[in-house]
């Protein structure tokens, strides 16, 4: 189990604060207002109404213990700077931060962020990916480049073991998982075969995968 600590519980840091709690980690949520605080205190292992733009404050959090620190603080960006770099200078060991534009995110990556999230951008992109292609079940992009892709398996790779379809030399592509109803099967091997109705997650080029999706 590991400990993580989120500042700022509206809808995404709250809907992050529940997603690890379910998943068996010990959660604390951090937030100025009461109501926030109220409305999960009953969902993660600790919730507190405190101001984490104060240093003291952080300080007497103990945050330096935890895996992780996700900074969702939603509209006020000088908050989610100040509060993202006093974390760095108590050298709390991982700081994950919320951006709300490219260039609050180029501001946490330069006061030192370990890593920054755009949760709207990203959501825009899977919904943009959806319309277009009706065959994408869900999209996460790793770089500008490289996306991980789940998407209902195109005709021409079913029902043949993975090892003669050849996906890797053939379009670059690596299969990660393929989901059959209510069955996720993880890292398949050569013998595991794609049937009909199968979605396949994968990962690749937005490129490769295209060409994969769309092979003939």
């Amino acid at each position: 189990m590991k400990e993580f600590a989120v500042i700022g519980l509206g809808r995404f840091g709250a809907s992050v604060a529940r997603c690890l709690t379910e998943l068996g980690h010990s959660v604390l949520g951090i937030d100025l207002r009461e109501d926030r605080v109220h409305a999960i205190v009953n969902d993660v292992l600790h919730a507190v109404q405190a101001d984490a733009t104060d240093e003291e404050t952080l300080r007497a959090l103990g945050l330096t213990n935890f895996d992780a620190v996700i900074v969702a603080i939603g509209g006020n960006m000088e908050a989610s700077i100040l509060v993202t770099l006093m974390l760095k200078e108590l050298q709390v060991r991982k700081v994950i931060a919320k951006a709300s534009s490219e260039a609050h995110g180029k501001v946490l990556e330069k006061i030192g962020a370990d890593r920054v999230i755009f949760p709207e951008r990203d959501m825009a992109i899977r919904l943009a990916h959806s319309l277009v292609a009706g065959d994408i079940v869900d999209l996460i992009e790793v770089t500008p480049e490289v996306s991980i892709a789940e998407f209902v398996a195109p005709e021409k790779i079913l029902n043949r073991p993975l090892r003669e379809l050849h996906l890797r030399a053939r379009f670059g592509v690596t299969i990660l998982a393929i989901r059959r109803q209510e069955e996720v099967i993880p890292a398949p091997g050569g013998e595991d075969i794609i049937c009909p109705g199968d979605v396949v997650v994968a990962i690749g080029t937005n490129e490769q995968l295209t060409r994969l999706r769309e092979m003939e």
